[in-house]
């Protein structure tokens, strides 16, 4: 479909199409997302730790770069609806990203009891925090930083960072990777990966995380499952933004008890 197309669409109300990505074009679109957060996390945090005073000043440069690499991904998302559709209005996004209820497979039907699918996920994505995992170095755990007295003494008080630490879980979650990954790319990628368009979306999620590989292992086991086919199973990207952002509201919760403290 063309611009011209897709333009034409959006201005008579009919609902956005989108058009499906080759290969190349998919492969190009996380090497956007996924090149940037490595380099910020290994290059950047720490030329940026050199340069701050005071203590932790290596977990306080990967939340700023981290931070900066998700925004990033939501500008991407923006930047490349915007060349697709030539429009940012809601009603174009809703369509463009899957930003729809999920709507059951065996009635049609949106919302309702599909959204109680959201549950299961949550559990799902839970449980991943207590599979093996490789290695982590800690200087770069971000739960160990919490945990710490550092961690402890750095943000009691602290409302400022409380907003930082919240904006990088907000665009982890709802605005960054799964607006990205579930909305963005899934939707793009049945036409070069057929009807393992999800699989092949869980598995560049998994190795996206160049800036914490640590987690790839079992990230490539459950969020495919957990995230990437129900996306796909339901044409809700919003399933994914829900389940993932249940780790938003828990660490919020704990970096709030520890600037209350």
């Amino acid at each position: 479909m063309t611009a011209t197309t897709a333009h034409q669409m959006t201005r008579t109300g009919k609902s956005a199409q989108v058009r499906q990505y080759t290969k190349a074009g998919v492969l190009g679109t996380w090497a956007a997302a996924a090149l940037p957060m490595g380099a910020l996390a290994w290059l950047g945090a720490p030329w940026l730790a050199h340069h701050l005073d005071g203590p932790a000043a290596l977990p306080r440069a990967l939340i700023l770069m981290l931070t900066a690499g998700l925004a990033w991904q939501f500008l991407l998302v923006l930047g490349l609806v915007y060349r697709e559709q030539r429009s940012l209005r809601w009603s174009v996004l809703k369509d463009a990203l899957w930003l729809h209820a999920p709507r059951s497979p065996k009635t049609g039907r949106r919302g309702g009891r599909a959204w109680l699918i959201t549950i299961p996920l949550v559990f799902a994505l839970a449980a991943e925090e207590m599979l093996p995992t490789l290695p982590t170095p800690g200087s770069r755990d971000m739960g160990l930083f919490l945990e710490s007295h550092v961690g402890h003494t750095f943000l009691s008080g602290n409302w400022g960072w409380l907003g930082i630490i919240v904006a990088m879980q907000v665009f982890n979650t709802v605005l960054g990777e799964e607006l990205l990954f579930r909305g963005l790319l899934l939707p793009r990628m049945k036409g070069a990966f057929g009807r393992w368009d999800w699989a092949a979306n869980g598995a560049l999620f998994a190795v996206y995380h160049l800036h914490v590989p640590w987690v790839i292992p079992q990230t490539l086991v459950v969020d495919t499952v957990a995230l990437a086919l129900p996306a796909r199973r339901y044409r809700s990207s919003l399933l994914g933004i829900a389940a993932h952002s249940a780790q938003t509201v828990f660490f919020t919760v704990i970096a709030l008890t520890l600037v209350l403290r």
